[in-house]
């Protein structure tokens, strides 16, 4: 019998049979659930005993780790043995399991990866008989207990560790069972939680197309309708509830839709708004400045234009946004088509006025003024415009037309090389034109000449070179800035372009020629002082402050220039011709002499 045989191998090769762990006073840990003490057994009956509480130990617990160790801790209760090592499979690979902190030899190692799954023997020294058994399941391998012995086991105590590694490899079937039922669970979890992620991103696609489909379908309709700026700011407004509105690239309002509408509109600073646009310039998509939410309006590069939503509870949100580069978009090529319309009608203005100032043929003249819709049959004025901080560019011409327009005055603009020219239906304000341009520009460093009325085509030059000639004269004069008309010039009248400059010469050389060599073999400045003394009215306070002189040195200089001239300037006669040789020399001779 198996009980005989267990008990004679006790007797023969071990004085003490292993036993599973014991709580106090020596009983087992199960003791307490199986009532009251068992009566004696024999040797074998008690190791049969305990592979049985250790079979339901093993089963108790879903950890491969812990099985493991459970059936190397107790495998003395199949016979002699000890456990030398343990493995279980980890990803394709076998991992040693310590045993009392100790890992298994190397050459233990190595043997259990030739076996290759199979069951095979193992030489460790000091042990007659070594095995290394697989632990395996209807899954396949799920590890190794590699046992050794102090004599050759007896067929049932093969039998017996047989037992207990079937029981081991079931129990471990069963924990990875378990665990791969964990892992599904939390793989079917994390799916689940992916999955409701994924058709949350779909509603949030869908409504978000939605809404791109809804701003395409809203500005398609602004398009076909021709609507123009305000049908785009209405739609604006509409989609994002927040206040729209359209300026220049000057910062003048063109279209506004919402509440709070400033009145009157703020006006520009051409300085900043310079520095706006280029900050928005900079950046990629709407740009935040204050309460506004801006981009540009600039299709091929070139500024048209701003839109921007009034945002001050800072309201905005990716919507927002898409729905105003959109709307810009869509008004790109509306301020495009305007800005290549006005650029015609510019160019035609100034191919018009360019002829006139250089002289045409009324009849190609009234047919061309009627094409572009201004009438050449009434009275005009040329007037003159030079600033000192503006070149004469297009933008700037386009300022001017711009500020004439603005004050009242219907005009044909073209440019010079120095100077920006009108030509005007009417007789232009004293200073209202010259105002809207200095707030245009932001300085006052202007100014402006106007001819005589000129009731004929064929007179326009010549009322041409009276407006230079009235731009001249103020510019020369003590107050050099501001608005200045041909026919309140006086004497300055004559003293210009088309009168006989060698007679002017002549004149100038009689009356200042010995001043003036003085002044270029001296380096001294005796014709300019003179002209200061007289542009001052002879006051000698006014003239040396003028000049940043003492008044003792205008003394000085105004006495050489009588003993150097022999001229007297207390002489009503000789006081006159100075004061007007002194103007030709500055005005129409540039100061040359």
């Amino acid at each position: 019998m198996v009980g005989s045989r267990v008990h004679s191998l006790y007797h023969r090769c071990s004085p003490r049979m292993g036993s599973l762990p014991r709580g106090g006073a020596g009983r087992h840990p199960m003791a307490a659930r199986r009532g009251p003490r068992a009566p004696d057994r024999t040797p074998a009956d008690h190791a049969l005993y305990e592979l049985v509480v250790l079979c339901r130990a093993l089963f108790g617990t879903s950890d491969e780790a812990e099985i493991l160790r459970l059936a190397m801790d107790h495998v003395a209760a199949a016979g002699p043995y000890s456990a030398e090592a343990g493995y279980l499979k980890v990803g394709g690979d076998l991992v040693p399991s310590p045993r009392d902190g100790h890992m298994p030899a190397s050459t233990v190692s190595r043997r259990v990866q030739e076996l290759a799954g199979q069951d095979g023997d193992v030489t460790v020294p000091g042990r007659p008989w070594g095995r290394a058994l697989g632990l395996r399941g209807l899954e396949g391998l799920h590890g190794y207990l590699v046992v050794t012995s102090r004599c050759r086991p007896t067929k049932a105590e093969r039998s017996l560790l047989a037992t207990l590694v079937r029981h081991t490899a079931a129990a471990l079937s069963v924990a990875f069972a378990h665990r791969r039922r964990r892992e599904d669970a939390l793989e079917l979890h994390r799916l689940k939680e992916e999955r409701t992620a994924l058709q949350r991103q779909l509603i949030a696609v869908a409504a978000e197309l939605g809404y791109e489909r809804a701003v395409h379908a809203l500005m398609a309709d602004v398009a076909d309708s021709g609507g123009g700026e305000e049908a785009v700011t209405r739609a604006l407004h509409g989609l994002t509830g927040l206040p729209a509105l359209v300026e220049d690239r000057f910062g003048r309002l063109r279209s506004w839709t919402g509440p709070s509408r400033p009145v009157p509109y703020p006006e520009p600073d051409p300085v900043r708004q310079d520095e706006m646009l280029h900050a928005v310039a900079r950046q990629a998509g709407p740009v935040r400045i204050r309460d506004r939410l801006i981009t540009l309006i600039r299709p091929h590069g070139e500024i048209l234009g701003v839109l921007a939503l009034v945002d001050a509870q800072d309201e905005a949100d990716e919507h927002t946004v898409f729905a105003l580069e959109y709307a810009a978009a869509s008004l790109a090529p509306e301020l495009a088509h305007l800005r290549n319309l006005a650029e015609v009608e510019l160019r035609l203005h100034r191919e018009l006025v360019d002829d006139l100032l250089a002289g045409t043929d009324e009849v190609s003249a009234y047919a061309r003024s009627e094409a572009v819709g201004y009438d050449l049959h009434r009275s005009h004025y040329v007037v003159v415009v030079q600033w000192s901080n503006r070149t004469a560019d297009d933008c700037f011409a386009g300022t001017v037309g711009r500020a004439a327009s603005a004050v009242g005055m219907r005009s044909l603009v073209t440019r010079r090389s120095d100077h920006v020219v009108l030509v005007a239906d009417d007789r232009p304000h004293a200073r209202a034109l010259y105002e809207a341009l200095a707030r245009e520009t932001g300085t006052r460093s202007g100014t402006i000449g106007v001819s005589a009325p000129s009731d004929s085509l064929n007179d326009i030059p010549r009322h041409y070179q009276e407006a230079q000639r009235a731009l001249d004269v103020r510019r020369h004069s003590r107050d050099r800035y501001g608005t200045t008309f041909f026919d309140e010039l006086g004497l300055y009248r004559i003293l210009g372009p088309g009168n006989d400059y060698r007679e002017l010469e002549t004149f100038v050389l009689e009356w200042l020629g010995q001043l003036i060599d003085y002044d270029s073999r001296h380096h001294a400045t005796l014709v300019e002082t003179l002209s200061r003394y007289f542009d001052c009215g002879g006051n000698y306070d006014e003239t040396a402050e003028s000049l940043a002189i003492h008044r003792s040195t205008l003394r000085y200089r105004l006495q050489r220039i009588r003993d150097i001239s022999g001229n007297d300037l207390t002489n009503v006669e000789d006081r006159l011709n100075l004061q007007v040789a002194t103007r030709v020399w500055k005005i129409v001779l540039g100061g040359l002499g």
